[in-house]
């Protein structure tokens, strides 16, 4: 089924073309031929240039000059407020609108068997390493996550119409409007409380994704998961679950980490000997993440030696927990961590390195989501030596002025902990410049541009 036939469409513009996202699933357009594409987007990028090249007008900056009445559909992120001028524009031409994971959600259905990663985290580098694994084989994956793959050099690749490796997220029920095959749902915390009302409206979101489930595939889940049970009930699909309980399908055994905190273990399947993984990604929890991928691979017939050769080329995926260089005497790691269950596995891999002092440079990510699990961040950033709190990230959030970088570094000290606040990069690095000593390690930690202070440090 091509998708020219699921999308009747010839002339197609994205509000946000620039997104990681966006741009891949521009390029599977641009693949299929005989479309159109125009985008726009806030600055110029290397994702965008690589799109120029490839004959798509991006105009920099947003203007309703942008849409004209020739647009048959415009494509738009969850993120784009109803005041944006495309946005308003295409409304008032009545012009066929789709926010970017309904129209997701139409082209899955080219696919046969769209294999869909979820999760509160984790879905980047899970996403990631299931993606490792069908490259080994002979089935040209079509591949969508959310960062980019080192053995691709991109975030997306364009294959055949058989598998569809995608990174899938809950923001927004976002991916209630997927059609997966098959799924892997790794965990379920608080997050995202601009928009889930609690976690229980969270859990609800997950039971309904889980739902879209085909009859013939398979839902593999982590029965870690506190009251896993709400989510697969009465499910129509095959259940495979995963972890450390003692009731999972899925176990991982005699696992042991070398001096980098990577792992060897043995992949067990309803207690038998499944084969042994060799990991060159570090932390426990990357165990987790590669046995559910075991279990995916497995269920579609892949090959032992392609799940271990692809788990072993694995070598992280950027921004997770990312070497990026060293600058005399310290050690500089990116992670993208933004919520506390991330924070405290990221610290917890971090303190298994041979280093002398974790400094741990956060960037809280979101007005909402600061002030709603501030107590939660002060806890997980004490396993850090040494902490410095930027401004917050606003990402697609206005500062209401009812939480600032400051409180989170008042409650941490309220937990007996030294913590600064940091206006700026700049003054960030000259603190640090001054203060750490030889082979201490620095963190950049959050998801939006606090990677530029460790690029500050590399430069110089």
């Amino acid at each position: 089924m091509e998708i020219k036939k699921i999308l009747p469409y010839n002339r197609i513009h994205f509000i946000g073309i620039g997104g990681v996202s966006m741009s891949g699933l521009c390029e599977i357009l641009l693949s299929e031929g005989g479309y159109t594409i125009t985008g726009s987007d806030n600055s110029q990028s290397d994702i965008i240039k690589k799109l120029q090249d490839k004959g798509v007008i991006v105009y920099i900056g947003q203007n309703e000059k942008n849409i004209t009445e020739d647009i048959e559909l415009v494509v738009f992120t969850a993120a784009i407020k109803e005041d944006n001028p495309e946005y308003k524009k295409a409304k008032e031409l009545n012009l066929n609108m789709l926010e970017r994971s309904e129209f997701l959600g139409r082209l899955m259905k080219a696919y046969k068997y769209p294999l869909c990663v979820a999760g509160t985290h984790g879905k980047t580098t899970t996403s990631s390493m299931l993606s490792e694994v069908f490259l080994q084989t002979d089935k040209n994956p079509t591949i969508s996550i959310g960062g980019i793959l080192k053995s691709i050099e991109s975030n997306y690749k364009v294959g055949d119409k058989e598998y569809l490796v995608l990174e899938t997220c809950e923001y927004c029920d976002s991916f209630l409007k997927f059609n997966p095959h098959s799924a892997i749902i790794l965990n379920i915390d608080e997050d995202h409380l601009d928009y889930f009302k609690d976690i229980s409206q969270i859990y609800q979101s997950f039971r309904n994704f889980a739902k879209l489930v085909k009859e013939d595939a398979v839902l593999v889940i982590n029965a870690d998961i506190e009251n896993y049970e709400d989510i697969i009930k009465d499910l129509k699909c095959n259940i495979l679950t995963y972890g450390e309980n003692k009731n999972s399908l899925w176990k991982a055994k005699n696992i042991a980490f070398d001096k980098n905190n990577f792992a060897t273990y043995d992949a067990y399947y309803k207690e038998e000997l499944f084969c042994t993984i060799k990991l060159n990604v570090p932390g426990l929890h990357n165990v987790y993440n590669s046995l559910a991928v075991c279990a995916l691979a497995n269920f579609y017939n892949i090959g032992k030696e392609y799940i271990q050769k692809g788990l072993n080329n694995f070598t992280g995926a950027k921004r997770r927990f990312q070497y990026k260089g060293d600058y005399k005497g310290l050690k500089i790691i990116d992670d993208y961590a933004h919520h506390p269950t991330e924070i405290k596995a990221t610290l917890k891999t971090a303190k298994a390195q041979d280093a002398n002092n974790i400094w741990c440079a956060f960037q809280p990510h979101t007005y909402t989501r600061t002030k709603a699990l501030l107590k939660d961040f002060a806890k997980a950033l004490l396993d850090a030596d040494k902490i410095i709190i930027t401004d917050i990230y606003s990402a697609r959030e206005k500062d209401n002025g009812q939480i600032h970088a400051k409180d989170l570094v008042e409650q941490i000290k309220l937990l007996g902990k030294d913590a600064i606040y940091m206006e700026s990069f700049d003054k960030a690095k000259e603190y640090i410049e001054e203060n750490y000593q030889n082979n201490d390690m620095l963190i950049t930690m959050g998801a939006g541009d606090i990677y530029i202070l460790g690029e500050i440090f590399l430069k110089n």
